[in-house]
């Protein structure tokens, strides 16, 4: 919305796209991101497995930056208040895996972390709306979730600004995050759609320097938002 406070970029890398046996050193690889986007799956909401909660709690540990929990696993309901236990900043379950997500993600915030609520690149936005205020951030994937190093999907772009024109309607807070093939090219139709939370993986991790490419990534998403809100 032109005139509106510019939501604040923000750049968090996947950790999926690092190298899992040294995964303390690449968390301090990335310690000028604003958090790290940890991947959970179960092999059964999406083809793929990745971490449980133990070892998620071992990052929680190690991390200099805050944990932004991606749970892609079926039954959420049940599994999800365990991540908000472990101290994480922010979990976010998916709608099609949750059967009360107004409750989940009360029990979330009321555990002490942000609740945030993801959705199919081909799940609608419009009926999640009137739940708004119960969330923290909502995440549209723009790959089909389960593996990194997909190609964005621009066919997600039209739901980004539904929400975002839903979110700055209400006048809520709620941050506006994007997950799948963000690049520094991709990274500018999704901050002109709308989003201001950006996931990245092999951009990051795939640079020679990924500290830099976070930089260069929230550089890019920060001016495409400062031109769309008119500053």
């Amino acid at each position: 919305m032109k005139g509106s406070p510019m939501p604040q970029c923000c750049i968090n890398p996947s950790i999926l796209s690092a190298d899992f046996v040294n995964l303390e050193a690449e968390l301090q690889r990335i310690s000028n991101a604003d958090a790290v986007h940890v991947d959970v799956m179960d092999n059964h909401f999406v083809p793929n497995l990745t971490l449980g909660l133990p070892v998620v709690q071992r990052i929680q540990a190690v991390s200099p930056v805050p944990l932004d929990a991606h749970l892609m696993i079926s039954d959420a309901d049940r599994w999800a208040p365990g991540f908000a236990d472990a101290g994480l900043a922010s979990v976010t379950f998916h709608a099609e895996a949750s059967i009360a997500p107004v409750k989940l993600a009360r029990e979330l915030r009321a555990r002490g972390s942000k609740a945030g609520m993801a959705l199919r690149p081909a799940t609608a936005v419009e009926p999640y709306l009137d739940m708004l205020e119960e969330l923290d951030m909502l995440l549209i994937m723009t790959v089909e979730p389960g593996f990194g190093g997909q190609a964005f999907l621009d066919l997600t772009l039209p739901k980004i600004r539904r929400a975002r024109a839903a979110i700055d309607g209400s006048g809520l807070e709620v941050a506006l995050q994007v997950d799948g093939g963000i690049t520094e090219e991709t990274i500018l139709r999704a901050a002109e759609a709308g989003a201001n939370v950006f996931v990245a993986g092999s951009a990051v991790y795939g640079a020679q320097d990924p500290g830099a490419a976070i930089s260069r990534l929230r550089e890019a998403g920060s001016l495409t938002l400062r031109s769309k809100s008119g500053e």
